[in-house]
């Protein structure tokens, strides 16, 4: 019985992490919307928005992202799609080496949160664990745009994600 309840916590250890990385880090933060981005019919993450109180979506305010990857990517993968979304949604910005130190891979299961603080930083958190601060004007709303903004792959994901 007593391994059957250490396996549960240790189960349960990254969630609990994570959740408390979000609540640590946003006060207030409720579960505002989620959904599942697909690239070509193949499910990639699911995402999680939190805002204050599960609020509408306001860029004004402070709110975080989690991802909960459906496969495994590469630190390279990763970095390399999110400069090229950047680029597409609104010109390159000069952040790769700040993503490097940001992004590791990940394996199916692995949650990152991003977590804004103002306009010109994000902090980063994998599987609860802090990775980095990634640091640029404007940076919240030309990275999470990616997600969230108008121009997204997916605008069905994003009114899912956003919940509305």
């Amino acid at each position: 019985m007593l391994r059957i309840i250490c396996l549960c916590v240790a189960m349960l250890a990254p969630l609990c992490a994570q959740a408390s990385t979000i609540a640590n880090n946003l006060p207030g933060a409720e579960l505002r919307g989620e959904a599942v981005f697909r690239l070509f019919g193949f499910p990639l993450y699911r995402a999680r928005l939190y805002t204050q109180a599960g609020a509408p979506l306001d860029w004004n305010r402070d709110f975080a992202l989690e991802l909960t990857y459906m496969r495994n990517l590469s630190r390279d993968d990763l970095t390399k799609y999110t400069l090229r979304e950047l680029e597409r949604t609104g010109g390159a910005l000069p952040v790769r080496q700040q993503l490097d130190r940001c992004f590791a891979d990940v394996q199916k299961g692995d949650r990152f949160a991003a977590v804004s603080k103002g306009q010109d930083r994000i902090g980063f958190w994998l599987n609860g664990r802090r990775t980095c601060t990634l640091q640029h004007p404007r940076i919240k709303s030309r990275f999470m745009a990616i997600f969230l903004g108008e121009d997204t792959r997916s605008r069905r994901f994003t009114r899912k994600l956003r919940g509305e």
